[in-house]
C-alpha cells in the first residue's frame, strides 16, 4: 500500500505525492541483527515488505516473514521500535519510510521466496545495509542493543 502526503502550494494547488513503504522486522539476538539479502543483489536488508490493499501493519509483517523466512510472527508481541524516511537507495531522488517492529516468533528462520540468504549484523556491518537500513542500525546501537 502507499501512503499519501499533501504538499501544499496554496488553495487549490495542492499537489499529491505517493511515499512508497515498508513494514520491516527488527530481530535482536546477542548483540546482532537479522538481516536479508535478496537474489541478485548485494546489499542487505531488515525483512519485511510492502502492505497489500487492506492490510494493517501486524498483517503485513505476518504475510511477510512467513513468505521469507518461513516463521511466524506472534503480532500480539509486536513494538513499534520506529519510522524511518529517506531516500530510495536505487535512484537517491524517491522517498521512502520504513516502519519498524519487533516482535517474538516461533519456526526456523529459513531464507524462501525472492531471499537469497539470512545473516546475523553487528554494528560494525552497518556499511552492507541500505541507507535506511543503517539509520534503524544507529537507533539500535545508540540503546545498547547493537553494541
Amino acid at each position: 500500500m502507499l501512503c499519501r502526503r499533501m504538499d501544499g502550494y496554496g488553495p487549490g494547488m495542492e499537489r499529491l505525492t505517493v511515499v512508497p513503504e515498508k513494514v520491516a522486522w527488527v530481530l535482536v539476538r546477542g548483540g546482532r541483527v537479522l538481516v536479508t539479502r535478496s537474489h541478485g543483489i548485494d546489499v542487505f536488508y531488515f525483512p519485511g515488505g510492502r502492505r497489500e490493499p487492506g492490510e494493517s501493519d501486524a498483517e503485513t509483517l505476518a504475510r511477510e516473514i512467513d513468505e521469507e523466512l518461513r516463521s511466524r510472527v506472534d503480532t500480539a508481541t509486536m513494538v513499534h521500535v520506529g519510522t524511518f524516511e529517506t531516500r530510495r537507495d536505487s535512484d537517491g531522488s524517491t522517498e521512502f519510510r520504513m516502519i519498524c517492529y519487533t516482535a517474538d516468533h516461533t519456526g526456523p528462520l529459513v531464507p524462501a521466496h525472492e531471499i537469497a540468504e539470512l545473516d546475523w549484523f553487528g554494528y560494525a556491518d552497518r556499511a552492507r545495509v541500505s541507507a535506511v537500513d543503517r539509520m534503524v542500525f544507529d537507533l539500535l546501537h545508540s540503546s545498547g542493543r547493537l553494541p
